[in-house]
């Protein structure tokens, strides 16, 4: 969730400071320019006001005033031009140099400098100039009329380059950049706070809800901060858990105590039917179905007893040689296998896992003697340890009829037994408890097909706590 809801908060802070640095930008180029165009107008004021008196009337073809003011304005403009590079020039009406600096610069025919030119004639002050870019190499043009009895006389025209007004702008924008920067990365760093701060309780509540789900129903959200909605939603999903875990509590008592409240009565009811079977013929096949269905109903009670104490017990896990302990488990089954003309293989290098010993020896027990219990003589059945990466796996394969794909998704199920084995003995809670053994201690339990044929069991554990 968080790698989602980060970059749209970036993405929308990223476009509001977007929304306001370009327009910044903007107005600081303008700004600069304004500047430097005050600063031509006021320029081409002076001129003109020097030029004033240089031309003999408003035809203002030919100098008639001493020449004193002639070379005042044109020292001035030389001047002018010499220490700031600035081009400047006054002309007559009819585009002749009055005064110009530097001496071959005049008015051209077309152009920026023909256009303010002409503007200036109609006895107004050139329009601002266009705004100048860092990456434009594009020249600053002003124009003022010298204007004598009302009438324009002349034109003064500046031709300003734009180098440090571009190095001003870019200045002035590497800063809005760098300011703009600082705030993204203090965005970001309170993107991150925030959402830290508001997705934390989901992540509390998240592993705890698959603690819960793989069996560790102690697990609780622990108190953290974040919105008071997610708070109370911690504290109602406590709740709940807490209701859960008490009703889960109260099946487990009921089952272990019918089981136990149950296996007496029927101790009793099996001695009478040892002692009825006494009065009547011996071989008597009532008697003996009676006698085997007792039997079925006290293993039965005994399976459940022993499955409400593996949902129930905590599983005691330490570092375990998972080689070893599946060694010995195949040797302790091989009298069985042998007595059922079955042959016990097993392929166990040492390898260590974490689990709870005794847990994981039940386990493989009820496995294997599922395995060799529908294995049919001649057949084989092999246990194999393999390491996994961070997984120890306990692999039990064997040669017998198999499950199809229907009876594969029900496998573990409590009670469940496949239509084609109701004759063979057992109470449909084996692979259960094996299933609740192997969850206690972190461990999972999968069943496949194996080629060509019989059924594949997959016990693993983990290596690491």
């Amino acid at each position: 969730m968080r790698a989602r809801l980060l970059p749209l908060l970036i993405v929308l802070l990223a476009a509001v400071l977007l929304a306001l640095g370009v327009p910044l930008a903007v107005s600081v180029a303008a700004a600069q320019q304004q500047k430097v165009v005050v600063d031509r107008i006021d320029d081409t004021a002076r001129f003109a006001a020097l030029a004033q008196f240089v031309a003999d009337g408003p035809g203002g073809t030919r100098p008639t005033v001493p020449g004193e003011r002639r070379e005042t304005l044109r020292r001035e403009l030389v001047s002018y031009y010499g220490v700031y590079g600035i081009r400047a020039g006054v002309f007559f009406r009819n585009g002749s140099a009055m005064a110009n600096a530097p001496a071959d610069w005049s008015v051209p025919r077309t152009g920026e400098v023909r256009e303010a030119f002409d503007e200036a004639l109609l006895s107004r002050r050139s329009h601002d100039p266009r705004q100048a870019w860092p990456w434009d190499e594009r020249r600053l043009v002003v124009a003022s009329p010298v204007i004598r009895d009302g009438d324009v006389v002349a034109v003064v025209v500046t031709d300003s380059p734009t180098g440090a007004l571009r190095s001003r702008i870019l200045r002035g924008w590497l800063l809005i950049g760098a300011g703009e920067i600082a705030a993204m990365l203090l965005a970001v760093g309170a993107a991150l706070r925030l959402t830290g701060w508001v997705l934390r309780p989901v992540r509390v509540l998240d592993a705890t809800t698959h603690d819960i789900a793989t069996g560790r129903l102690k697990s609780r959200v622990a108190a953290a901060g974040g919105p008071p909605e997610l708070r109370r939603l911690a504290r109602s999903f406590n709740e709940m858990a807490d209701n859960v875990e008490d009703v889960l509590e109260q099946q487990r008592a009921f089952v272990a105590d019918a089981s136990h409240q149950l296996r007496n009565p029927l101790s009793a009811l099996l001695l009478r039917i040892e002692l009825l079977a006494l009065e009547l013929p011996e071989g008597n096949e009532e008697i003996a179905s009676v006698r085997t269905e007792g039997k079925r109903l006290a293993q039965v009670l005994d399976d459940l007893l022993d499955l409400a104490l593996a949902e129930h017990a905590e599983a005691d896990l330490a570092l375990t040689d998972i080689g070893a302990l599946a060694e010995e488990r195949v040797a302790a089954w091989s009298p069985a296998a042998d007595a059922q003309g079955v042959r016990l293989a097993g392929d166990c290098p040492p390898t260590t896992g974490w689990a709870d010993p005794i847990a994981l020896s039940s386990a493989l027990d009820a496995v294997i003697d599922n395995a060799v219990k529908f294995t049919p003589e001649g057949g084989t059945v092999e246990v194999a340890v393999a390491c996994e990466g961070d997984t120890a796996t306990v692999v039990v394969t064997d040669t017998g009829p198999g499950l199809t794909d229907e009876e594969l998704a029900r496998v573990g199920d409590r009670f469940w037994r496949s239509g084609r084995h109701q004759n063979v003995k057992g109470s449909g809670l084996g692979l259960s408890i094996t299933r609740a053994l192997l969850t206690a201690a972190g461990g999972t339990i999968d069943y496949a097909h194996h080629e060509p044929r019989g059924l594949r069991v997959t016990v693993r554990v983990p290596r690491h706590p």
